[in-house]
């Protein structure tokens, strides 16, 4: 299934796109698309529905933008340098161990919401992202049975300052938590619809140039290493996100130097199956925080 929410902020709509591409209404189901549904037996129930026999959700007059899939993340937790080309572009060693870190759940905006530069911002780059949803609770989870604890997996943009995370002292979180720096979506696709996390495909280009070229083949740790690794250090809850890298094709490796977004910049990115994004970016504009 493809579960989306729809609507500006604090009147989305849940809703499901059908196999023909229509979507459907599911707000006579259910209030909103939440933790709660992203258990097995929540999503056993809508798997076993007839999408024809839903309503269509909205026609393009009325449906609002496209926002975060599911309402409550608890927590948007990244992986850095998951992808050796990628930390071979960033001049960085291939980790030993997965690089932790988090971004505020505050960043995650809709796929195609404008991407806000904040006062200040010289270098904010790009990362298309698969991003892997949590459905069941993980605590000191084997690889093994890693994958069981997947609701589906969603395109992320990891939008990063790079002076602020790398030149700054401190930890990366400084470069990676501003608003907007986290569009998530356009849907969240079940896992029973991506049989194989490491064999996706991923896109991403500026102004109509490509930039990154990937695919979930060439991660450091898969997604299950990932489950199982962070669930040691914390317990993932539903709802939670885990951002698994980026591929190469970042703004700060480009040669002979690096290029960064300006105000006007456009960014599509995809990933197989997934969907895709469109991000307009903007400088500093308060009122687009919350459009």
């Amino acid at each position: 299934m493809k579960l989306l929410r729809l609507g500006r902020p604090g009147h989305e709509r849940p809703a499901l796109l059908d196999a023909d591409g229509v979507l459907r209404d599911l707000g006579a189901l259910l209030p909103d698309i939440t933790p709660a549904t992203l258990s097995p037996a929540a999503l056993a129930a809508l798997r076993a529905l007839d999408p024809r026999a839903l309503p269509p959700a909205f026609d393009a007059a009325t449906a609002g933008p496209v926002a975060v899939p599911w309402r409550g993340m608890g927590k948007f937790i990244c992986i850095g340098l998951n992808y050796a080309d990628h930390a071979a572009e960033a001049g960085l060693p291939v980790p030993k161990e997965p690089i932790v870190f988090l971004k505020p759940p505050s960043v995650a905006v809709g796929a195609d919401h404008a991407v806000v530069l904040p006062p200040g911002s010289v270098k904010s780059d790009w990362e298309v992202e698969l991003g892997v949803v949590i459905g069941t609770r993980a605590r000191q989870v084997s690889e093994a049975d890693a994958l069981a604890h997947v609701a589906g997996y969603c395109v992320v943009n990891d939008v990063s300052e790079r002076e602020w995370q790398l030149e700054r002292g401190g930890t990366w979180d400084k470069g990676k938590g501003c608003d907007t720096f986290g569009p998530v979506g356009p849907w969240l696709v079940t896992a029973d619809e991506v049989p194989d996390p490491q064999a996706l495909d991923m896109w991403l280009d500026v102004n109509g140039q490509p930039r990154q070229r990937g695919s979930t083949r060439t991660m450091v740790f898969g997604v299950a290493q990932l489950v199982a690794y962070c669930s040691r250090f914390m317990t993932l809850h539903p709802g939670d996100l885990i951002s698994t890298g980026t591929p190469p094709g970042v703004g700060m490796g480009m040669k002979p130097q690096p290029q960064y977004l300006k105000s006007g910049d456009t960014m599509r990115l995809g990933i197989l199956g997934l969907g895709e994004q469109t991000q307009r970016v903007h400088a500093w504009d308060e009122s687009l925080l919350d459009d």
